[in-house]
């Protein structure tokens, strides 16, 4: 039984992908020291002509530095920024659990910080008993275009917003932006959002989860592109609540920012049903109050804006 698991796993490496690794472990583990292609090429046993395509990617990427004078390679500038990711994904995600359980604890509900991961929007924890646990999973995948993704642009820039908008939508959508910009301003101002309960868009919500829409055939994209609302149809602005009414609630949500007081995760709470206006904002304060913990937890700050 053994052996046949064996094999399965070796058919799923890739040795030119090895090979890479090989380099970089190689020069990780030795951050002081630079080193020739003939050098690299004897000590990871790489054929020259293979070692010096890995180099010469590596070194255009930035991951590497190639000193022109001695030709010799060592670590670059990229893996700066990489090992700064890494650092503040592995920081941020168990302080952001932490804050997340206390809610879900309160609040008897599910509760998610997500954020932008690349070009998908990814799942990174998720909180709650998990006899009302949602259908949210850490690692689920969304695409991040229109109309899918708004809230993880809303709080950053206007800049942010714009090159947003102007991506290849994932389903055909309508873009009212007056109606837009008034839910920016709103939220921006109030420091959360609030998404109305729509069964419709719960349930196409959980149908693009991992989907990459634009393999679908365009008469079903069309077919769904007809069921999603314009952008930011679906938030309530402060005159559609009242305090004692009760309002069909989705979620709300609350952006955390980084040290350079750009937006980074963002916290969800999850309602699911009718609450008062009042309740809204008891939930979406205390997520309010999570969210801004997560960012001084981190070192981070709230954006400064211009107007």
């Amino acid at each position: 039984m053994g052996e046949p698991e064996k094999v399965r796993s070796a058919g799923r490496q890739s040795p030119p992908t090895e090979r890479v690794v090989q380099v970089l472990d190689h020069l990780v583990a030795r951050p002081d020291q630079r080193f020739g292609l003939s050098e690299l090429a004897r000590a990871l046993e790489i054929s020259k002509p293979t070692c010096l395509g890995i180099l010469t990617v590596l070194t255009d990427r930035g991951y590497l530095a190639r000193d022109e004078v001695l030709k010799t390679y060592g670590l670059g500038p990229a893996l700066i920024a990489a090992g700064r990711a890494a650092q503040r994904g592995f920081a941020v995600g168990p302080i952001a659990r932490a804050h997340l359980q206390k809610l879900s604890a309160e609040f008897g509900t599910t509760c998610t910080a997500s954020a932008v991961v690349g070009d998908r929007i990814s799942v990174l924890e998720v909180t709650g008993p998990e006899r009302i646990r949602i259908a949210a999973r850490v690692g689920q995948v969304y695409p991040f275009a229109p109309p899918v993704g708004l809230m993880y642009v809303l709080w950053g820039s206007d800049d942010d917003l714009e090159n947003w908008l102007g991506k290849e939508p994932s389903l055909p959508v309508r873009l009212d932006r007056e109606r837009l910009w008034s839910v920016v301003r709103e939220c921006r101002g109030a420091g959360y959002l609030v998404e109305s309960l729509d069964p419709i868009g719960q349930r196409l919500h959980t149908l693009m989860a991992g989907v990459a829409t634009h393999d679908l055939p365009p008469e079903v994209r069309e077919l769904l592109g007809e069921m999603v609302s314009s952008l930011g149809e679906r938030v309530y602005l402060g005159r559609d609540i009242s305090s004692d009414d009760e309002h069909p609630v989705s979620l709300i949500a609350a952006p955390t920012y980084d040290a350079e007081g750009h937006q980074a995760l963002v916290l969800t709470l999850y309602v699911g049903g009718a609450i008062s206006g009042a309740e809204i904002v008891r939930r979406a304060t205390a997520l309010v109050e999570a969210a801004d913990a997560v960012t001084a937890e981190v070192g981070g700050r709230s954006p400064v804006r211009s107007h």
